[in-house]
């Protein structure tokens, strides 16, 4: 129980930019024309240094 309430509150307090800036997202977008026909994808994530968490969305 206090392993859960510490990492609650360990994520909370780095959610609100506690432990430094809060970080920012971004997105690209893009669309494409090839043999199979137009197609458009993007991305959206987040970085903080060297470090890069994202998701692609086809």
């Amino acid at each position: 129980m206090i392993r859960a309430v510490a990492l609650l509150s360990f994520l909370a307090l780095a959610a609100c930019g506690a432990d430094g800036e809060p970080v920012q997202p971004d997105a690209s977008i893009g669309i494409g024309i090839g043999s199979g026909g137009v197609h458009a994808g993007g991305t959206i994530g987040v970085s903080s240094g060297p470090l890069r968490i994202g998701v692609s969305l086809f």
